[in-house]
């Protein structure tokens, strides 16, 4: 099997190390990547340092050219990108299909907010003393960004650092997650076809364990993250003066309020706690009924659950695959247990086979269960009755976590309050928390992060106001 290259300064590379990729549902080797040494990735950092300045003049129609590159030659190789993801990760390849999708959109957006993306103008003459003077506001990059990205959606979520980079005339590193590089290192090729200059995009699939040394570096000023929350807060700590941006997870709520349409909620909570097998920051995790329809939601809940297809992530009709590893899902199985213990029922699922979990609805949870106060990052939820919208949104609240919540109800007034009441970064009304459009502001509150995804609000965390006041003039 041929070693994929690396991605140095835009140029492919090789290493002295391999990294073997495997696939989490047979086990099958997947491909092997080369890994930079040390020395190579104090290039692809003193590299982007060099450009930093070039990149920043960089006109907008090249910037925007070359995103709107990447978006076409995506849509050009999706089902061959797909392929790789559902590989890599074990992603069925519906939800692959649909990442690769997203992606292209990504890159499509950040082209359009490229050529949005320009300065204000104030006029300073609303006092005597600037008469004649005007402001013109400008953002600039940081300089060089970080990228750190996470295995559970291994391009989508690299667009999100490396397209807004772009998009503002700043380099970019990627370190991807090690369990699937494949999928950024192919958005490297793609990459290498635009005429952005030397130097703009790096790739390093390097070990978690050596990311300090990117990390620490003072040429990169950002850092953007995206992963779990003590790795997330570490690295703001470890490097306090730097532009850090977190996002970080969640244990996502879906309340069904008593007008909720039942049917539709019960379809889409089933669905979207277990999509991706449950690896994603919004994923449902939480299921917070009405008692007025408590009893008939579940009814029509079970069978939902019961009813997705569970097996081989390239089967076309697969709808929850494996998790990315056998260890995570044994983990996630340690947690359903030791809820169980503490007296949680199990109403579906709740087995492990090898890396998948089998769609998992729990009841009776105790409040300090992990299932209940962590991020199972896996196929579980868990159902819980409330009195009405009071308890319910207190219910959403009661978490460390703020990333998103989804609200089925009818009602304005409440759909409105929700979103007046609700401690988490974005609320979805009618709909399940695990929503997303790419160009919309993404991210959360408490312990699910700071900063904001999105093109337009990660290009405005990637660059810093900068003020020119002009004197004298004839307004």
């Amino acid at each position: 099997m041929d070693v994929r290259p690396f991605w140095l300064a835009g140029h492919p590379a090789m290493g002295e190390a391999e990294l073997t990729v495997t696939n989490s549902h047979d086990d099958q080797i997947v491909g092997i990547c080369s890994v930079p040494t040390d020395e190579q990735v104090e290039q692809a950092v003193a590299a982007a340092h060099a450009v930093r300045r070039q990149a920043a003049a960089l006109p907008v129609h090249v910037r925007a050219e070359a995103l709107a590159h990447v978006a076409r030659r995506l849509a050009e190789r999706s089902e061959e990108i797909a392929q790789l993801i559902m590989e890599e990760n074990g992603k069925p390849l519906l939800w692959a299909r649909g990442e690769v999708g997203r992606a292209v959109s990504t890159f499509r957006l950040a082209a359009e907010e490229a050529r949005r993306f320009s300065g204000d103008v104030q006029r300073l003459d609303t006092e005597a003393a600037a008469t004649g003077r005007l402001a013109y506001i400008s953002r600039v990059p940081h300089g060089p960004v970080l990228g750190i990205t996470p295995f559970n959606f291994p391009l989508n979520l690299v667009a999100h650092k490396v397209a807004p980079a772009i998009a503002v005339g700043a380099p970019v590193i990627v370190k991807p997650a090690p369990a699937t590089p494949i999928s950024s290192l192919v958005l490297g090729e793609i990459l290498a076809e635009t005429n952005l200059p030397e130097g703009m995009f790096s790739v390093l699939p390097v070990p978690n364990d050596r990311a300090s040394t990117l990390v620490e570096d003072p040429r990169l000023p950002v850092v953007s993250f995206t992963g779990s929350a003590p790795i997330g807060y570490a690295i703001m700590d470890r490097v306090p003066r730097k532009h850090v941006t977190l996002e970080l997870g969640g244990n996502a709520a879906a309340v069904v309020l008593a007008d909720a349409d039942l049917d539709w909620a019960a379809a889409r909570i089933a669905v979207y706690s277990n999509y991706q097998a449950g690896q994603s920051c919004i994923a449902v995790q939480r299921v917070i009924v009405e008692d007025a329809v408590h009893d008939a939601f579940v009814d029509r809940l079970l069978p939902a659950v019961q009813g997705l297809v569970t097996g081989d992530p390239g089967d076309e009709k697969t709808q929850v695959g494996p998790m990315v590893s056998a260890e995570a899902a044994e983990r996630v199985e340690r947690w359903i247990g030791e809820a169980v213990a503490a007296g949680a029922r199990v109403l579906a699922g709740g087995t492990r086979e090898g890396a998948t979990i089998a769609p998992t609805v729990l009841a009776d949870v105790p409040a300090d269960a992990k299932v209940s106060r962590e991020e199972v990052f896996g196929p579980v939820m868990i159902v819980q009755r409330v009195a009405g919208p009071d308890e319910a949104f207190a219910a959403v609240n009661d978490s460390k976590y703020g990333l998103q919540a989804g609200v089925f109800t009818r009602s304005i007034d409440l759909a409105f309050r929700a979103n007046r009441e609700l401690e988490v970064g974005g609320v979805i009304i009618g709909d399940v928390p695990s929503y997303r459009a790419d160009q919309m502001p993404y991210g959360g509150v408490k312990e699910s992060g700071v900063g904001r995804e999105g093109l337009r609000s990660a290009m405005a965390d990637f660059t810093y106001e900068k003020v020119m006041v002009l004197t004298g003039l004839t307004l």
